[in-house]
């Protein structure tokens, strides 16, 4: 009989991924969570992972032969004190993945505040375009894809790595357990209000990873005087340096106002031309930091940028969910200002200065947001919707009438169903909506997308 592996935690996206890895190795995988929505949680079920929702001593039975323990559960929890009183054997969700699917492979990290999913499932596209059937753990779903992990048939593995702690009893960041041959860091800035008493603490943890990093390694990086803080520890491999400056080894260029079309150049003066799907200057960085990455696994920058024409993006990542009414309704991802602005501002260059408005519907549900760390950043990062409805979810410690007192067009609500009801009061043909969240969001997305067409319905037939 196959080992049985139960995973505490198992419907957040880095633990779903490990999950379904243990399913193709052959493992019997059971789980549990507190919260179960999809695409995880369709996920699971399609691959005979058997789900128990809520924690409980009884999701131990019939006894497992390791529990892997996701990094949201603490000392306290009724699951996790049961498995100490009976002595099952466990481990973290990245030392189990570094040790049973990580050891002995070419190893692509990709680090940062911002952009972490998108690039690593570019990176995995485009190995996967190049015939290199790379393997994969991305905290999303790559819509090119349709699962956001497995085992691969090569050496290659892309990894999205986050800084976050890997467990209750194991406060160092995930990523130092993957020990990348490629690094990709991004971008840095201050989050994970509930883990991190400042950026010198995360810069620290950065430090840590590049310490993993092999000296005939690559590390792939942004402009950031962070990342240049991070760097003057102590870097022991070879850098090569992304963006749209002249300076840089990489370098990304718009030739379209929303980043349709844009241009790559290579460290060798190489250059090729993309036209995509995707839009928006930070998906540009994302797109040269995959590249970038991929040509160190052996990728020509040529078959790179065919692979990006081809690129589907990412599950809730600006995924467009319907039209109801000639609405466009999309899902976003963001919950941190930096990203609300890139979100923001890339669908205002989409949808130009002709046309319909553009109704942000934004939840501040992270740690950090929820702690009022990036308040007074709000009001800035929205400025380009015409109308920001709120909410404000329980447990919020501050305000968020502090950031809609002077602005107009901002509005709070604290039930989703009165939110709801007023953005369908003032949606028309032809104005865009983006949800903003990192959460299910009370399942508002349905929701919405249900209310606005029986509006259009009764339109229809008055």
């Amino acid at each position: 009989m196959a080992q049985h592996i139960h995973i505490v935690g198992i419907c957040g996206t880095f633990m779903g991924g490990v999950a379904l890895l243990a399913r193709q190795l052959g493992y019997q995988v059971s789980g549990s969570d507190a919260n179960v929505y999809p695409p995880m949680s369709l996920q699971l079920a399609d691959a005979g992972i058997v789900l128990a929702e809520g924690f409980s001593a009884e999701n131990l039975e019939p006894r497992p032969d390791l529990v892997v323990m996701g990094n949201a559960l603490s000392r306290g929890n009724p699951e996790v004190e049961a498995v100490l009183d009976l002595g099952v054997p466990y481990i973290s969700g990245p030392q189990w993945l570094g040790e049973n699917i990580l050891a002995g492979r070419w190893v692509i990290a990709v680090s940062g505040t911002h952009g972490k999913t998108t690039t690593t499932s570019m990176l995995a596209w485009i190995l996967e375009y190049a015939g290199l059937k790379p393997g994969f753990l991305v905290g999303g779903v790559p819509a090119n894809f349709g699962l956001s992990a497995r085992m691969g048939q090569s050496d290659f593995f892309v990894v999205e790595a986050d800084e976050y702690d890997t467990a209750f009893f194991d406060k160092r960041s995930k990523f130092v357990h993957y020990k990348p041959r490629t690094l990709v860091m991004a971008n840095l800035e201050y989050d994970h209000a509930d883990i991190f008493p400042d950026l010198a603490a995360i810069e620290t943890q950065f430090h840590h990873l590049i310490r993993c990093v092999p000296s005939q390694g690559l590390i792939i990086h942004g402009n950031s005087s962070s990342i240049d803080a991070v760097f003057s520890k102590g870097v022991w491999s070879s850098r090569q340096s992304f963006g749209n400056k002249a300076d840089n080894h990489w370098r990304v260029r718009a030739l379209s106002p929303a980043g349709e079309q844009f241009e790559l150049s290579s460290p060798e003066g190489s250059t090729e031309v993309i036209q995509w799907s995707l839009i928006g200057e930070h998906n540009l960085l994302n797109a040269c930091a995959a590249v970038a990455a991929a040509h160190h696994a052996g990728v020509p920058l040529k078959i790179a940028a065919r692979a990006l024409e081809e690129f589907s993006g990412v599950k809730r990542r600006l995924e467009l969910l319907g039209t109801p009414a000639g609405i466009a309704v999309f899902d976003d991802f963001a919950h941190h200002p930096t990203a609300i602005a890139m979100t923001v501002e890339s669908v205002r260059h989409r949808m130009g200065t002709e046309g319909g408005r553009l109704l942000a519907v934004i939840e501040p549900r992270s740690a950090t947001m929820k702690q009022g760390h990036h308040s007074a950043a709000l009001a800035a990062a929205t400025a380009q919707a015409d109308e920001v409805f709120w909410y404000e979810p329980p447990g919020l410690s501050w305000p968020l009438a502090e950031i809609t007192a002077d602005q107009t067009g901002q509005s709070v609500w604290q039930h989703i169903g009165a939110l709801v009801d007023a953005v369908v009061a003032v949606a028309s043909s032809g104005d865009v909506v983006v949800i903003m969240s990192n959460g299910g969001f009370g399942g508002i997305h349905e929701m919405l997308l249900r209310r606005l067409e029986k509006a259009a319905d009764l339109g229809r037939q008055s």
